[in-house]
């Protein structure tokens, strides 16, 4: 039986490709949802791999990895991948990992990876700042901070993070994008513990005491693992401070699923806005 000692979890479903002609899940691709587990662990992390390495100036390579089988996985099973970084030393780091069926434990895993210069692959120190990231999550600390304030204190932030979303990712025109409400919002911005801008939002209170969310903004390699929630959270949390009587969004049709599980509700038809279609959407603060 499987033991909860796994912070993260990823689940997975099988499908049919990764079945072999004994019916069972191919033994190399458990290989493959283990990568896909260590991704994950990574958005948990707050920590969005590509841009953190650049900023590091290193990189991670895989130095050896040993898998045990002790039972089999079929077409339609839903699995759960747990990654627990068990050990960082000098340059390397050990990564303990288990694909579970329920509580069954199917496979077991270790991962070594190297700390290393990318242009030589040479093995450096793992950088302390990461170190402690990893410390700190396995011990059960929250890994992003929301901070909220006016646009004079966060636009540095803000700004950067918003031209990559609207403008580099979406083709939104810049003279769209920037507009005197940022002047007037209060604004939030999730922040990891390396100091980076991962997703931001901005709340404008209005004359007839509602309020309207916009600008959320997560980056493309965090979304889906609750960044963006919590700027939500945070900006309604400043709606109620703020004694509004309704708030209201303008969601990208995307990401209408996102505002309605947190409660948000649809309102009218659909429209379109700087070019994407659109929703209205409205929730009590």
């Amino acid at each position: 039986m499987a033991e909860p000692e796994f912070r993260f979890r990823e689940p997975l479903r099988v499908r049919w490709a990764e079945i072999d002609a004994q019916a069972i899940v191919f033994n190399a691709h458990y290989l493959m949802y283990i990568d896909t587990a260590i991704a994950g662990y990574w958005r948990a992390l707050g920590l969005p791999y590509v841009e953190t390495m650049q900023a590091l100036g290193g990189d991670l390579y895989v130095r050896k990895a040993t898998l045990e089988y002790h039972a089999s996985a079929r077409y339609d099973d839903r699995l759960e991948v747990g990654i627990r970084c068990t050990r960082i030393g000098t340059s390397s780091l050990l990564f303990h990992a288990e694909v579970q069926r329920g509580r069954e434990r199917l496979v077991s895993g270790e991962l070594v990876y190297v700390y290393a210069d990318p242009a030589t692959q040479t093995s450096r120190p793992v950088p302390p700042a990461l170190r402690a990231v990893f410390e700190a999550y396995e011990a059960g600390a929250t890994m992003i901070e929301v901070r909220s304030g006016p646009w004079s204190a966060f636009e540095a932030q803000a700004r950067p993070l918003r031209s990559r979303v609207f403008i580099d990712e979406q083709g939104i025109p810049a003279a769209l994008e920037w507009d005197a409400d940022d002047v007037q919002s209060e604004h939030a911005v999730a922040i990891n513990r390396l100091g980076t801008a991962l997703a931001t939002g901005r709340l404008l209170r209005r004359p007839d005491g509602s309020a309207r969310v916009g600008r959320m903004a997560v980056l493309r390699g965090l979304r889906g693992g609750g960044v963006g929630r919590a700027v939500l959270e945070a900006l309604l949390g400043l709606a109620r401070q703020q004694g509004a009587t309704q708030v209201e969004l303008h969601a990208q049709a995307d990401a209408v699923g996102f505002y309605a599980r947190a409660g948000f509700v649809a309102e009218g038809e659909p429209f379109d806005e700087a070019g994407i279609v659109h929703q209205r959407m409205l929730r009590l603060p």
